[in-house]
């Protein structure tokens, strides 16, 4: 899966399918599922920047609630889940980011990875699209990123990645006429050496924590600090006497 991703520079400019799009916004540190940012998306057959939330609500949900389990969906199975099949023939998008976040089981606690590309070029991320409609008429648009299995960088962290799309391969993906087919020899791991590594603070793992200090790299010492169990006082009593 993908948990969390990160746009830090605030600003971006994408080239493909001779068209050309740029976005900028607010630097984002620890964007989490539920929470609103940017895809880019063809209408008209120019690609445009939207503004949707993170966790794809399908059309025919009941209620909006479905979109917190929907953040991702699994490129071997979306173009026939009743959730996903809908958008992945014909609501298709890019997710622009700049890197990020898994969490890899470390004894008892969970260690937060940024991945990011090796000279800190952008990532645009597969994914799909939905508009749903609540019952007094107003509409939500969501969206899901696509994953895969993991390439040798990724697997020491998590069992999944994010689809990672490049080239011409974001104009494929886009073009509404694309073939299933096609489309589903895109959804795989991006190369190894298109991909690093770094440990971050564990702090990223609440949404509410969203500043440039969730994307610093922790050294081996902090690392390793993490890892040593907090020293505990001795219980004392009202009079300051040891029980």
């Amino acid at each position: 899966m993908c948990g969390r991703y990160t746009l830090a520079k605030g600003e971006g400019r994408w080239e493909f399918a001779h068209l050309r799009v740029e976005w900028t916004g607010p630097k984002r540190f620890n964007i989490a599922p539920s929470q609103f940012a940017p895809i880019i998306r063809m209408e008209q057959g120019v690609p445009v920047v939207r503004t949707l939330r993170w966790g794809l609500v399908p059309s025919w949900s009941r209620d909006a609630s479905d979109g917190a389990r929907l953040a991702n969906a699994r490129g071997e199975t979306v173009a026939s889940k009743p959730s996903f099949r809908a958008a992945f023939r014909s609501r298709r998008c890019v997710v622009p980011a700049d890197g990020y976040y898994e969490w890899q089981t470390l004894g008892r606690r969970k260690q937060p990875w940024r991945f990011v590309r090796p000279a800190g070029e952008d990532f645009l991320m597969a994914g799909l699209w939905e508009t749903w409609t609540d019952p007094g008429g107003s509409e939500l648009e969501t969206f899901s990123l696509i994953t895969t299995s993991p390439n040798a960088v990724a697997v020491a962290v998590h069992d999944r990645m994010p689809v990672l799309l490049e080239g011409s391969d974001v104009g494929t993906w886009l073009e509404a006429a694309t073939p299933a087919d096609q489309l589903q020899g895109l959804i795989r791991s991006c190369p190894d050496d298109r991909l690093k590594v770094y440990p971050v603070h564990p702090r990223v793992g609440s949404p509410s924590q969203d500043d440039p200090g969730c994307i610093e790299a922790l050294s081996a010492d902090a690392l390793a600090a993490l890892d040593v169990p907090a020293k505990k006082e001795p219980p004392v009593s009202r009079q300051g006497e040891l029980f």
